[in-house]
């Protein structure tokens, strides 16, 4: 039994889903279906019920679950007790803050010539665990983070990216307003994955007659690109940096689509000169 077979473990039962767990974990669905299938073999019980539409969690599932959310935190409290502090910090985040980060992170080590700085890649759950847990230093997150001895710094504002397929009747336009979006079917992730992107719309669209027009949710396992290139007539709203490749972007006339990007720090935590300076280079990148 290995520990990331433990993480993955944990990620398939809170995403009771193969193919969201691998996207979660960073692997592919076939990687994560191999190790759970080793475990499996190492504890020598079933833990999931397959079927093309559903994984079930077994009892052995519910009673291993605790034990091994407890070695994990185990494993993140051994890291942060034998780190160096001062002039080692790490920053947790996904691809698409890189170049930011690496761009702050360049800033921080010239201040600071002897500091050591990691880059670590993290989904959004784990980010907050390891900033928590002491494993990281600061995680970077869309959106606010309301969890007891974290603290919440706002670095910047980001301006979300309306989308649409190249044949869509408003891909011609330069700017579009949110009144005639709503003609249009709107394509996002289901609420309970993007429960950020649902929030900024209906914000968005609370002081118009109108709401926006939704249409199926985007299928874990699909990307908005090809759910536009399905859906000519449809809509969607993306991320700064998300790939673009095969759909055209519009600009919204009201500019009203903006998401916050915040620092989550340890709100007890004293903070290091190093840790001061690549907090201040993240606001100014």
């Amino acid at each position: 039994m290995e520990l990331r077979q433990l993480a993955y473990f944990v990620a398939v039962c809170e995403e009771l889903s193969f193919s969201r767990a691998a996207a979660r974990c960073f692997i592919s669905q076939s990687a994560i279906s191999h190790q759970i299938a080793r475990l499996e073999r190492d504890l020598s019980v079933q833990l999931f019920e397959r079927t093309t539409r559903a994984v079930v969690p077994t009892d052995a599932t519910t009673r291993l679950l605790p034990l091994a959310k407890q070695m994990l935190s185990l494993e993140s409290a051994i890291r942060a007790a034998v780190r160096t502090t001062g002039s080692r910090i790490r920053l947790a985040a996904n691809m698409s803050f890189a170049t930011r980060s690496l761009s702050a992170i360049a800033g921080a080590r010239e201040a600071h010539p002897g500091a050591e700085i990691e880059f670590v890649i993290k989904p959004f759950r784990q980010r907050i665990s390891a900033v928590a847990d002491g494993d990281c230093d600061l995680a970077l997150v869309r959106g606010s983070v309301d969890q007891p001895g974290l603290a919440v710094e706002q670095l910047w504002v980001e301006e979300l990216m309306l989308a649409v397929a190249p044949a869509h009747p408003l891909a011609w336009r330069t700017n579009v307003t949110l009144r005639e979006l709503s003609d249009f079917p709107l394509l996002l992730p289901p609420e309970s994955e993007q429960v950020l992107l649902h929030t900024v719309i209906r914000s968005a669209f609370a002081d118009l007659p109108v709401g926006p027009t939704y249409g199926p949710p985007i299928p874990a396992d699909h990307t908005a690109t090809m759910e536009l290139i399905n859906h000519p007539d449809a809509w969607t709203v993306l991320y700064a940096h998300s790939p673009t490749d095969g759909i055209a972007t519009v600009e919204l006339a009201d500019h009203r689509l903006r998401v916050p990007v915040n620092a989550v720090i340890r709100a007890e935590a004293r903070q290091s000169p190093v840790l001061t300076t690549l907090l201040a280079a993240l606001h100014s990148a």
